[in-house]
């Protein structure tokens, strides 16, 4: 069993995000935040400071733009064609792109004109002072398929018995 965390774990947490005292985000004994340490699945600087930590210990970390999300990049602004987007779209409304070669960018649609779509690229916590309050409430080793995938694997059934037409 391991006791403490290390690259090569999956770790589960429980936690509040704030931005000036507002919550933003938050995972629950219910619905636990789980990771896999050394894989940057999480943000670098909340990573490093759970290194060595056990089940039980709690930390407190306030991030910097710099430290946590980056500072808000005028060049992540982007203009894409009103054609190439869905017709219910409107102003504040967040969207999943892909590229040309397939990777996946999130966007918030900033204005809408008659030809053109105006899209924020950058994250939603860009240029913000983050505070984080974690708890860790569990630590195990992943397994092969996990260090493979860099991320911890849901215990979803594998078979195909519900597609079955039987």
């Amino acid at each position: 069993m391991t006791e403490t965390i290390k690259d090569g774990v999956v770790v589960s947490t429980i936690y509040t995000l704030t931005v000036e005292g507002e919550v933003i985000e938050f995972a629950t004994l219910e619905d636990p935040l789980e990771y896999l340490h050394g894989a940057d699945n999480i943000l670098p600087a909340l990573e490093e400071a759970l290194v060595g930590k056990t089940i039980g210990d709690k930390i407190s970390l306030t991030l910097t733009p710099e430290e946590g999300y980056g500072e808000y990049d005028e060049d992540e602004i982007d203009e894409v064609e009103r054609d190439e987007l869905p017709d219910e779209i409107e102003v504040g409304m967040d969207l999943l792109m892909e590229d040309e070669f397939g990777n996946f960018f999130e966007a918030r649609v900033k204005e809408i004109n008659d030809d053109v779509v105006v899209l924020d690229f950058n994250s939603t916590l860009a240029g913000k002072t983050v505070h984080y309050e974690v708890e860790v409430i569990g630590i195990r080793e992943a397994d092969p398929d996990e260090l493979e995938a860099g991320y911890p694997l849901n215990d979803i059934d594998d078979e195909d018995d519900e597609f079955d037409d039987d």
